[in-house]
């Protein structure tokens, strides 16, 4: 190499490096433009993972040539420690020599240097190259790789500070993001000034509820609320301003102020001023934090009716409902909020059989007792298929599904498979109702499923969950209809319930109400 040549290809590499910024893209160049412009054998860059630490290794961080070399280097080894002390370039022209024998990476290297990339205040790296040819690191080859490893080094040592300001900058942004979030997400108002006085920070709680806006940045609080706190909140905030010191739980109210929809409110508050601290406790400005009380107040009147929706609810519901219901209506308790909502329902109407000649001849206590064994039973059949008892008439069950919670063809399905266990209940030998003299009584049930509306009826004394309509008024004249041990269904219900339940068409029937015959079926047992 000449020098020329030499100078042409340090101008070429130098000119490859300044293009990257990256610290990896610039470690690849560097080891890449010395092993082809010197023609080694083997190049690899050695990094510095702790310069402060002596027992550290120097990891092998970009290597190149055919020859496996080693991954870390001993900071103690003879080499690293010489390069250390001086600062200054090793070259080794053969390795005949005992000394400095671990500047060769591998077995078959005959000469080798070792750079150092430098700067005053660091240690970034050490260069290695070998070539299997003694003698190959003469005056050109040398001069080229000393004059890049000092260039590189410069470069290195940028690309690292830039690397690490860029971390620190991303480091610094989401700690701006995450206290921007927080702040954002605080239903307290938060203001901030500076050292002068004038308002500096506010978030979003403190936007919405004072309707501050940009207009409002480098003012003072006085200038601001002068006309909405009162003078011993503006003297407080004045004097904390002066001292230096924390004044918590002030008690006021911000008067007229001007809302995002130009309505005028007033705000009750409690404020907690706090001084704001820099570097060795240096007064920066103040913290205020209005605790917003109205909202309080109303957060804990709307918390109050909640609760109370809740047991009302489960009151009213509890009895007649099975508990994943009452669950589902006390997390959703606009499901039956006052006033009518439409449904689409089955509801049926299950009435004692030879109940009117039984009672005539019994005292009222022992039909009482009857009824309350038969009762007792029936519920919880209609409870077990999620159905809603919605009352009792006399001796008649009206219970409904799909009210107050709606959930399609399956409440047709729980509809029919309860009437049908409740058949199955009183034909059962092992009864414990309707025995003695009661042992001749049977139900019949009626059915129907279609529009309905439901919601609470009566007074301000007495209000009930209940349902009414055309779809309740066919299921009660069905009920007529049905005969001893018989479920009557419509065909409505009927094209619900697919093929779960052996069927049996009857003739159509006229009832109250229609003008056209109603088609109607027998429901005889559940086959699925």
């Amino acid at each position: 190499m000449t020098k020329s040549h030499v100078f042409g290809e340090l101008v070429r590499a130098g000119s490859r490096l300044s293009d990257e910024t990256r610290y990896t893209s610039q470690i690849s160049i560097l080891v890449e433009q010395a092993i082809d412009v010197s023609r080694s054998s083997v190049a690899a860059l050695f990094a510095y993972s702790d310069p402060e630490n002596p027992s550290a290794l120097l990891r092998n961080v970009y290597q190149r040539g055919d020859y496996e070399i080693p991954n870390s280097i001993d900071r103690t080894s003879e080499s690293v420690a010489f390069v250390e002390e001086c600062g200054e370039s090793l070259i080794l022209h053969d390795r005949d020599r005992p000394f400095f024998s671990d500047a060769f990476l591998h077995p078959d290297m005959r000469s080798g240097i070792i750079l150092p990339l430098f700067t005053p205040r660091s240690k970034l790296a050490l260069l290695y190259l070998n070539s299997i040819h003694p003698r190959h690191y003469m005056q050109d080859r040398f001069l080229f790789l000393d004059s890049l490893s000092t260039l590189a080094g410069g470069m290195l040592h940028s690309s690292l500070l830039y690397r690490e300001l860029d971390r620190q900058l991303k480091y610094t942004e989401a700690l701006e993001r995450y206290q921007e979030s927080i702040f954002s997400s605080m239903t307290d108002l938060l203001i901030t000034t500076d050292e002068s006085g004038a308002i500096h920070y506010f978030n979003r709680a403190a936007v919405e509820r004072f309707g501050l806006d940009e207009s409002a940045y480098g003012k003072s609080v006085r200038d601001l609320f002068s006309s909405n706190l009162s003078k011993a909140v503006l003297s407080a905030i004045a004097e904390s301003d002066r001292d230096g010191k924390e004044r918590p739980g002030i008690q006021g109210i911000a008067k007229g102020i001007i809302m995002g929809d130009g309505r005028k409110e007033d705000i009750d508050f409690a404020l907690t001023i706090a001084p704001l601290r820099g570097k060795r406790g240096r007064k920066e400005g103040l913290t205020l934090l209005f605790t917003d009380q109205s909202r309080e107040r109303k957060l804990q009147d709307d918390m109050k009716v909640a609760v109370e929706e809740r047991r009302v609810i489960k009151n009213m519901f509890s009895r007649y409902l099975s508990r994943d219901i009452v669950q589902a209506l006390t997390e959703h308790p606009e499901l039956v909020r006052p006033g009518g909502a439409k449904k689409i329902a089955t509801v049926f109407f299950a009435d004692i059989r030879g109940y009117t000649s039984f009672s005539e001849s019994k005292e009222p206590e022992y039909i009482i007792e009857v009824l309350n064994e038969y009762f007792s039973q029936a519920v919880e059949v209609v409870i077990k298929h999620r159905g809603y008892i919605d009352k009792f008439i006399g001796d008649c069950i009206m219970a409904a599904w799909g009210v107050p919670v709606y959930s399609d063809e399956q409440d047709a399905i729980s509809a029919v498979s309860c009437a049908v266990e409740i058949q199955e209940l009183v034909k059962s030998k092992k009864r414990t109702f309707f025995t003695g003299a009661a042992s001749k009584l049977s139900i019949g049930i009626g059915m129907h499923t279609g529009r309905l509306v439901a919601g609470n009826l009566g007074s301000s004394r007495r209000m009930d969950y209940s349902v009414i309509g055309d779809t309740v008024n066919v299921a009660a004249r069905l009920e007529g209809v049905a005969g001893k041990g018989e479920v009557i269904i419509t065909e409505d219900t009927r094209s619900l319930i697919g093929e779960r339940f052996k069927l049996k068409e009857l003739e159509p029937v006229k009832v109250k109400g229609k003008e056209k015959p109603i088609h109607i079926f027998n429901v005889l047992k559940q086959v699925s």
